[in-house]
């Protein structure tokens, strides 16, 4: 299920605006012409950025997200006819043979499920061709990034194309575990509406992602530090033999 925040239309019409620097794309966008992949699975792509970047650059891309919120902004940008978009998740894929299948930002840990996560990586193995690659992000637990994430640290004030100002902030409410649940606020000041998406976040540790990745069939190839998080992050490299 997805949040709020992406699910809400009025949430995902600013969503973009929100989180304007998409620069931790540059890793993927590096690892496509790294790995020479032509043909991209994008899951959990959200408002298409990554997946129109791609296609902007001649990469066939198909973008899956459970969201049609998401999807729908997605759509609607221009160049968007040159992505394929599901709505779904990697459980209800068509036949597929990609060469590279990309989790970006927190895709990987807002799977909080063991049976989604399973599910999630039975898919993209059997959207990949023989060689193709499985490529994701997720926080290093260690580091304990919620501990930052409160009103104090995060509030903002966002002027909006189309929508004025709007306030928005985080607070964590639980941690469980590894899962870390938080909620993030927004006040839109044309109405003085109030929306809330409630959030929970999965910090798996690094041989516990191995372990999985094994079982499932894909051998691991790389852990390498994320360029725009460095030391706070761990993105997984695993092929499809």
């Amino acid at each position: 299920m997805a949040d709020e925040g992406f699910t809400h239309p009025r949430l995902a019409a600013i969503y973009d605006a929100l989180d304007p620097d998409r620069s931790d794309l540059d890793a993927y966008v590096r690892m496509v012409e790294e790995f020479g992949a032509r043909q991209v699975l994008d899951l959990g792509c959200g408002t298409g950025v990554f997946a129109l970047l791609l296609a902007g650059r001649g990469v066939e891309v198909v973008g899956v997200d459970p969201a049609l919120a998401s999807l729908d902004v997605a759509r609607g940008k221009p160049g968007s006819e040159r992505v394929r978009w599901i709505h779904g998740d990697a459980s209800q894929l068509p036949h597929l043979s990609v060469d590279l299948v990309t989790m970006t930002a927190n895709v990987a840990q807002q799977i909080v499920e063991p049976d989604a996560w399973r599910d999630t990586l039975r898919g993209a193995y059997a959207a990949l061709r023989p060689g193709g690659r499985l490529v994701f992000e997720t926080r290093d637990p260690a580091r304990r990034a919620w501990e930052q994430w409160n009103r104090e640290a995060s509030y903002a004030v966002t002027d909006v194309p189309g929508a004025g100002a709007v306030e928005s902030w985080v607070e964590v409410s639980c941690v469980d575990g590894q899962l870390v649940t938080f909620r993030w606020t927004y006040v839109f000041a044309s109405d003085g509406r109030t929306l809330t998406s409630d959030s929970t976040l999965r910090f798996r540790e690094r041989e516990e992602i191995e372990a999985e990745l094994g079982v499932r069939g894909f051998m691991v190839e790389d852990v390498r530090d994320a360029p725009d998080r460095p030391g706070k992050e761990l993105v997984f490299v695993a092929r499809r033999p």
